[in-house]
């Protein structure tokens, strides 16, 4: 389950949100925190994560300067790097991170597709990584092709998703 709390500014976002997800074959039980802030024109600026699992709790920072370059600050490890030219980023189980490129790109209202580079945060450790997501969208929905699955979503007017099938239906 994700709980979020959006402040839209045109298409600036503030968000805090909430993840809790129970154990299952594919990951622990496990609880999760962040706070996302983006610029004016929806491009990230600055994300905090939190995590908890049995065995412990982490936390990661991720912000982008005015040059394109993202520091990623964790317990162990620091790393200066443009993802490939990133301007997004992506967490794993979370439906709400996809609204960064669909209300930037505009998927939720014209036929395209596009490759995006984004920041790929593993919310369980909190690795992070350069990834490729693929969204095309049209008559039937915006499909998303990301490292872990292939889905078709659907998103309210404002490009928030509204259902994610097998991840999450907003409530």
């Amino acid at each position: 389950m994700e709980s979020v709390r959006v402040q839209l500014s045109g298409n600036r976002i503030k968000a805090s949100g909430r993840i809790i997800g129970g154990a299952c074959s594919e990951h622990p039980a496990f609880s999760a925190s962040y706070d996302l802030v983006t610029d004016e024109h929806g491009v990230t600026r600055r994300l905090s994560l939190r995590t908890a699992v049995a065995g412990g709790e982490k936390q990661a920072s991720v912000s982008r300067d005015n040059e394109g370059y993202w520091m990623v600050e964790g317990a162990a490890n620091h790393q200066r790097s443009t993802y490939n030219g990133a301007v997004d980023v992506d967490v794993v189980l979370s439906p709400f991170f996809n609204t960064l490129p669909i209300r930037r790109l505009g998927l939720g209202t014209d036929s395209i597709e596009a490759q995006v580079p984004v920041v790929y945060v593993n919310l369980l450790d909190l690795s992070i990584q350069e990834a490729a997501l693929t969204y095309s969208s049209g008559a039937d929905g915006i499909h998303v092709l990301s490292p872990v699955s292939s889905s078709s979503v659907t998103v309210d007017g404002d490009g928030f998703v509204l259902d994610y099938p097998g991840l999450a239906e907003r409530i």
